[in-house]
């Protein structure tokens, strides 16, 4: 009986995502931001603090703020997280907590944080956008599906979806997450992901304070699970610092500190 509860135990262990041996994200800096609830983006010179209808940007080395965007009385009311490519800010819009779930690409200009493009999906048939990042040519944007009461005819966390697409936004292939990541992400859902240089996805659930290390498979339709890292944020809405070359710096924040916080990725990078 013994021997047999043991290898339960085991079995059970061996299930859950294990964090990293000596891989964390440690903290770097911190920045005051009472609107620190759903997402930060970051460029060479500034971070933008995304709050469901606002847009809120601070200079990097200061925290001083030194402009804003309010999309209220344009019907923006719940941004979920941002990229910034090449001087342009791209932030996923959806009707969260809506249904039928429908979802755009809004763009700002960061030089005058004016709104200048969108591009809607609709009713996205592949759930609600909260995550959106580019790499090698080809964008890679989060849909994400939730349970309970948030869920959408019938489907439950399990949909939730990783698409990538063309630049003329047709789509090109699609994964599902992992089970043992689909379980962390429950009752919610993936609310942030960034690739690193290191060509690893780095993806964040709605409220733990860790980060997923994930890949695009070889073959079959799972991404594959590297490692759980732990790190300074609650969830939500990350961002990659690609301005600093060599070093995977994490941008993300903590709402019950209303806090932007900065972390280094070190240790071993993950293959």
């Amino acid at each position: 009986m013994r021997a047999a509860s043991l290898l339960l135990l085991i079995l059970f262990q061996s299930f859950i995502p294990q964090k990293a041996a000596g891989q964390e994200a440690k903290l770097l800096n911190t920045f005051q931001v009472k609107e620190a609830k759903q997402a930060v983006a970051v460029d060479k010179t500034h971070f933008y603090v995304i709050n469901n209808s606002t847009i809120r940007k601070y200079e990097k080395v200061s925290g001083k703020l030194v402009a804003e965007w309010d999309g209220t009385s344009e019907g923006i009311k719940h941004l979920n997280s941002g990229v910034v490519i090449r001087g342009r800010l791209y932030c996923a819009n959806s009707n969260y907590p809506e249904i039928p779930m429908t979802s755009a690409v809004e763009i700002f200009d960061v030089q005058s944080m004016n709104h200048i493009g969108n591009h809607s999906f609709g009713i996205a048939q592949h759930g609600s956008l909260t995550w959106i990042d580019q790499k090698d040519g080809f964008w890679y944007i989060g849909f994400a599906h939730y349970a309970g009461k948030e869920s959408s005819e019938g489907k439950d966390v399990r949909w939730t979806t990783l698409v990538k697409y063309n630049l003329d936004w047709q789509q090109q292939e699609a994964w599902v997450f992992p089970r043992k990541i689909i379980e962390l992400f429950t009752p919610k859902s993936n609310s942030g992901g960034a690739w690193g240089a290191d060509n690893v996805l780095y993806c964040t659930g709605h409220d733990r304070e860790e980060v997923y290390a994930l890949k695009i498979p070889r073959s079959g339709y799972t991404l594959e699970y590297i490692r759980t890292i732990p790190a300074p944020i609650q969830g939500q809405g990350i961002a990659i610092d690609v301005s600093v070359k060599g070093k995977t710096i994490l941008y993300g924040i903590n709402r019950a500190q209303n806090t932007v916080t900065v972390s280094e990725i070190e240790g071993e990078n993950p293959r």
